[in-house]
């Protein structure tokens, strides 16, 4: 077989990914702020970009309107008070009774700005504050300092006593001294090497200590209770179910994680919907929320470069460069807000009984049945409702939640999966605590509802809800 070099001509089509249409891809994934952010770095980058004066003018006019009508007022109440005796004064000028105004103004509080906080304290912080005002040694100071600084966020103690002990150059009886001052502070629990010694302490905080079969159970049987193995319990230790029943309500009142109450530098989430839904006449209003991101133009100033006949040819080409992306991006950001327009117009249209009636009536739908009412690819829709929130009267939801996979009634007629689990936790809230259902008996129930649904499937809508098997609802 001879082999040898051959120059073909061949003729083919491939879709390249250029910069433009990755970033307009990019774009539609975004969400309200995330656009807002990635806005003002291209105006940073771009000179060509520029904020419309329509914008600017809505603030600036809304501001200058607030600001007269508060002068306007302030005037008014001038001229109203010009001559008016100020009766509030002379009731509290006291002096012809024998008493001096500092007297009465004594018990008047004065509020400043230093008696309120913007920021609760964390666990850190509040714990250091109890041991400033806790009398010990410097040198138990020191190693409880230690002891809080390697507390995690849930309360508990990270680090081995040994280990501290090494680091701190300590007896290992000084670190447990220094432990025992830290376990005393709120909240209770705090400081804690493990579930037991955290459920143990707070016991002792609310005097329960004494309590011997709550202790037992807590140092012994703790994996046990969780598991809802009640008579097991009983039995060993030879008291009633009634009475592991009791000590088990007992601990759900506890908490497990003590720290997890108190504010870090990642809780403050705020959700900014990308679409309001507003109800007017029985019909829903779409409006796209666009108020963290700037109305862009282009500045007719580095325009008028590319017009002129005389100019460097680098300096032509590096406007021209930037006026395509500059263009590319404004009607990146209008194609985003007509692509979120479309499928959430869609999504009303398909999911009007649940934004009427509620979660029960979320009927099954899928990406490709809104993408071929659109005219869109499913990627497009799924890239337009991903990490995007939409405000109803009932609530806020990721866009996502309208999607939801579903099951065939005996009619023949699709339910979603959110729908089944509403009615599931309806089932278990009205069940015999004393003689809780099965999964076959909730499937059976679901059946006769016209639901076709196996007992496989009622477990798994079940763990995905929390809810807890049938031995751990079960009440003695």
């Amino acid at each position: 077989m001879r082999m040898g070099y051959v120059l073909d001509v061949v003729q083919t089509q491939k879709l390249i990914m250029t910069p433009e249409l990755r970033q307009a891809i990019a774009i539609l994934q975004f969400s309200s702020l995330e656009l807002g952010t990635y806005v003002e770095q291209q105006l940073q980058e771009n000179p060509l970009l520029e904020i419309g004066e329509d914008f600017e003018s809505e603030n600036i006019e809304g501001q200058s309107l607030a600001e007269s009508e508060i002068k306007e007022e302030d005037k008014e109440k001038e001229r109203e008070n010009e001559y008016d005796i100020d009766w509030q004064d002379y009731f509290q000028d006291s002096s012809d009774l024998g008493m001096t105004r500092s007297e009465m103004c004594r018990e008047q509080n004065d509020y400043s700005y230093e008696n309120y906080i913007s920021i609760a304290p964390n666990l850190m912080e509040y714990l250091m504050r109890q041991l400033g005002l806790v009398k010990c040694t410097e040198r138990n100071r020191v190693i409880a300092e230690y002891i809080i600084g390697n507390i995690n966020d849930h309360g508990y103690l990270s680090y081995s006593i040994n280990e501290i002990a090494k680091q701190v150059g300590a007896s290992i009886s000084e670190v447990l001294d220094a432990l025992k001052i830290v376990q005393t502070f709120d909240p209770p629990g705090v400081g804690a090497r493990s579930l037991q010694e955290c459920l143990l302490l707070q016991l002792k905080y609310l005097n329960l200590d004494d309590d011997l079969l709550v202790c037992v159970v807590v140092e012994s049987y703790l994996s046990d209770l969780a598991d809802g193995k009640y008579n097991r319990i009983a039995q060993v230790l030879g008291v009633s179910v009634q009475e592991v029943q009791r000590v088990a309500d007992l601990l759900k009142t506890l908490d497990p994680k003590p720290g997890r109450n108190f504010s870090s530098l990642s809780d403050n989430r705020y959700i900014v919907p990308d679409i309001v839904l507003n109800k007017v006449d029985g019909e829903y209003e779409i409006i796209t929320n666009d108020n963290s991101v700037p109305r862009l133009t282009i500045n007719n100033t580095y325009r008028a470069v590319l017009g002129q006949s005389k100019g460097d040819s680098r300096t032509k080409k590096f406007v021209e460069n930037k006026l395509n992306a500059a263009a590319w991006l404004i009607k990146s950001i209008e194609q985003r807000r007509l692509t979120l327009y479309k499928v959430t117009k869609c999504l009303i249209e398909l999911q009007r009984d649940f934004l009427d009636y509620g979660v029960k009536h979320l009927k099954p739908l899928n990406l490709k049945t809104v993408a071929d009412i659109v005219g869109l690819h499913e990627s497009t829709v799924s890239r337009a409702t991903s990490n995007k929130y939409i405000q109803t009267p009932l609530g806020v939801f990721e866009m996502k939640y309208f999607f939801s996979s579903g099951l065939s009634s005996i009619e023949g007629s699709a339910v979603s999966a959110e729908s089944i689990k509403k009615t599931l936790q309806e089932i278990v809230d009205g069940e015999d605590t004393k003689t809780p259902l099965n999964d076959q008996q909730i499937a059976d129930m679901f059946n006769t509802r016209g639901v076709k649904i196996s007992r496989r499937t009622v477990a798994k809508y079940r763990d995905e809800m929390n809810i807890p098997p049938i031995r751990k609802r079960k009440r003695y």
